[in-house]
């Protein structure tokens, strides 16, 4: 069960730029996980743009962005090329990690149920410590808020 307080749920996984991301190799930077529905859908792009723009921003606060969704790699490459980001995507095609941080949820569209991502933000400080949960985000001002929180920390 993830926790404020306590250690972030580790993860292993392959990024856009034919990379792997370990969340254990990036202690001593502060990392945002943004845990995002759908690559290239309105509010997941809406949501990429954001954080691309503030990238600057969260560096000068020493924190890596890292977007992740159970999109494959091909989806993430694209998305990451036409938005011209500026910080890696993860794919979890599996959804353990998703599960891990607890934000795989029942869904309803068109009158079906599903399993999908709720949109979610996760500040995890140095040392591992998950320090801020953001649930069922709402896109508008959401990346200015996490900065905030990330320059207090």
């Amino acid at each position: 069960m993830i926790k404020i307080g306590k250690a972030a749920p580790a993860f292993h996984l392959p990024a856009t730029g034919d990379k792997k991301v370990r969340l254990s190799s990036l202690k001593g930077s502060k990392v945002v996980l943004y845990f995002y529905p759908r690559d290239a859908t309105p509010g997941c792009t809406t949501e990429s743009q954001n954080f691309r723009d503030a990238c600057k921003a969260f560096a000068k606060a020493d924190t890596v962005i890292l977007g992740i969704s159970q999109d494959p790699m091909k989806s993430h490459e694209k998305f990451h090329e036409k938005q011209a980001l500026n910080f890696d995507l993860l794919s979890d095609e599996s959804g353990d990690i998703c599960t891990k941080y607890e934000v795989l949820k029942m869904k309803k569209m068109y009158g079906k149920e599903f399993e999908g991502i709720e949109r979610s933000t996760f500040l995890i400080d140095e040392k591992g410590v998950l320090q801020a949960e953001w649930r069922k985000v709402k896109v508008p001002g959401h990346v200015d808020e996490v900065l905030a929180a990330t320059k207090a920390l």
